[in-house]
C-alpha cells in the first residue's frame, strides 16, 4: 500500500503560525525592549523547520508545535532574562523604582537571598545595552548552563501558602498590587476605602498599612517555609 505523501513545512505553516501567536500574551520578557516578540516567534519556528522530521505525520500537528514553542520560550526566558535583568523585574514585591516590599530598608539589594544571588553572578550582564545578535552566538547559548533561581516555581510555592494564610478579601489585594499592576485607586474602590481629606486619595494610610501587613507576612511564610527553589 503506498504510504501518504508527507506534509511539508511551508503546507503547514498556517497552523505553525496560529500555534506559535497564541504564545504572544504570555511572553513577559518587555525588560528588554530589544528583543519582542516577534523575535520569539521567528526563533520558534526556525527550531520547528529544523525539527521537522520529527513530527509523527499520524499524529496532530497543534500539540507537537506547542510543545515545541513553549520549550523553546522557557530557554529563550532563561538565556535572557536572568542574565539582563534583576530578578527584581519579575517579583511580587517590586514597588518600582528600585523599591521592594521585603527588605527592611525597603529597597531592591542584598538582604534579599534572590537579589544577591544575582548580584553575585548575573549583575555584570545587566549593564549590556546592545547584545550582538543571538544567531552568532548560537554555541555559546546552546551551552549556557542556568545557575539561577526558579522564579515561576517559587512565587507560585508562595502564593499558595499566602493564599491559606490570608483572607479572601487581602488575597485579592495582594493580587491586584503584585500581579495585576492594579492602582492604589482600584484597591481603595475594591475596598470601599474613602477620605475626608482635602488632596488626598481615598484610602492612601489603609492601602499604606495593607503593604506594610502583607511585606510582614510574605518575610515570615519565606522565613518558616522552604519557599525559595
Amino acid at each position: 500500500m503506498e504510504q501518504p505523501k508527507k506534509k511539508t513545512y511551508e503546507e503547514c505553516y498556517h497552523i505553525i503560525d496560529t500555534v506559535v501567536s497564541k504564545y504572544q500574551s504570555k511572553w513577559r520578557l518587555n525588560a528588554i525592549n530589544w528583543f519582542d516578540f516577534e523575535d520569539v516567534a521567528q526563533i520558534v519556528k526556525t527550531h520547528i523547520f529544523k525539527k521537522w522530521d520529527l513530527w509523527d505525520q499520524e499524529r496532530p500537528l497543534e500539540p507537537w508545535v506547542s510543545r515545541i514553542a513553549s520549550h523553546q520560550i522557557k530557554n529563550i526566558v532563561r538565556n535572557n532574562y536572568t542574565n539582563y535583568v534583576k530578578p527584581c523585574m519579575s517579583c511580587p514585591h517590586n514597588l518600582g523604582d528600585n523599591l521592594c516590599a521585603l527588605t527592611k530598608s525597603g529597597e531592591q539589594n542584598s538582604s534579599c537571598k534572590i537579589y544577591a544571588k544575582w548580584a553575585k553572578s548575573k549583575r555584570q550582564g545587566y549593564g549590556v545595552k546592545m547584545p550582538l545578535a543571538m544567531e552568532n552566538h548560537q554555541q555559546e547559548i546552546d551551552s549556557f548552563t542556568d545557575s539561577g533561581v526558579d522564579f515561576d516555581s517559587s512565587i507560585e510555592k508562595l502564593n499558595a501558602v499566602l493564599k491559606l494564610e490570608l483572607s479572601d478579601e487581602h488575597y485579592r489585594v495582594y493580587m491586584m498590587l503584585f500581579f495585576e499592576n492594579a492602582s492604589e485607586d482600584d484597591v481603595a474602590k475594591y475596598m470601599g476605602y474613602k477620605t475626608s481629606e482635602k488632596n488626598r486619595a481615598a484610602g492612601y494610610k489603609q492601602i499604606k498599612n495593607l503593604k506594610k501587613m502583607l511585606k510582614e507576612k510574605v518575610q515570615q511564610i519565606i522565613a518558616k517555609n522552604d519557599i525559595i527553589l
